[in-house]
């Protein structure tokens, strides 16, 4: 067996029809596309959404809300979590990548500490963001803040 002598199966390839090639083909006239209208125009092309001049389905249906470009998602994490995290884990410091180890958060997204739950322990916290009352119960234990 070489490779210039392979040649496909019999009958699994299929010569194309070639359309606008006289009536003698059975594929001439109006070449398949019917009479007349837009589709049998030639450089036609469908506009999406378009639905043969009736309203179409995007403008039919009201709009409403405001979609601010400016907001930020935070994967909110709390004090109680962080205490608990402390506790297991014996840290002092709590960063993103300890969150993303113990599998809180994937560490792609930002993240906001949160105020609820009780904090025991002194932690320093590295987070994208603070509540106030995150913040003051942090610092009442003796820890610190940081936002990176």
């Amino acid at each position: 067996m070489k490779l210039n002598t392979l040649t496909p199966a019999a009958g699994s390839t299929h010569s194309r029809r070639r359309i606008g090639r006289g009536p003698g083909s059975g594929l001439g006239g109006t070449s398949t596309r019917g009479h007349k209208g837009a589709k049998a125009r030639s450089g036609y092309k469908k506009k999406i959404g378009f639905e043969g001049g009736q309203m179409p389905l995007q403008r039919r249906i009201p709009k409403a809300g405001f979609k601010n470009v400016n907001h930020k998602e935070y994967f909110a994490v709390n004090l109680s979590t962080l205490q608990a995290l402390a506790e297991a884990k014996s840290l002092t410091k709590i960063t993103i990548v300890d969150l993303k180890a113990a599998g809180l958060t994937n560490g792609k997204e930002l993240v906001k500490v949160l105020g609820n739950g009780e904090l025991k322990a002194k932690i320093d916290v590295e987070a994208n963001a603070f509540s106030k009352s995150a913040e003051e119960a942090i610092k009442a234990v003796g820890g610190s803040t940081t936002i990176i």
